[in-house]
């Protein structure tokens, strides 16, 4: 049941990053790729959290957590950039 599970949460994790991938490249305006840029880390951030349940490892879940904090300063940042043209004032 647990490989049907991982099978499917994969299947799904892999169909959001293509969708997002798809996003950052063919969205219509700069906020939209932002957000789809978002979207694709966090993705990729599941996508670690289900190997490192699919392969019992605990190495992969301190990598996930090092990339969502990275992705959320990244995000952070190019929101106010977007928003003020610069990152530090």
């Amino acid at each position: 049941m647990l490989a049907t599970a991982i099978g499917f949460a994969f299947f799904c994790v892999g169909a959001a990053l293509v969708i997002s991938a798809w996003r950052v490249f063919a969205g219509p305006d700069l906020p939209d790729r932002v957000l789809a840029l978002d979207t694709l880390y966090v993705s990729a951030l599941a996508a670690l959290v289900v190997l490192g349940i699919a392969w019992n490892t605990p190495l992969y879940f301190e990598a996930a957590l090092l990339i969502a904090l990275l992705g959320f300063v990244s995000t952070a940042a190019l929101a106010r950039y977007l928003a003020r043209g610069q990152v530090i004032e």
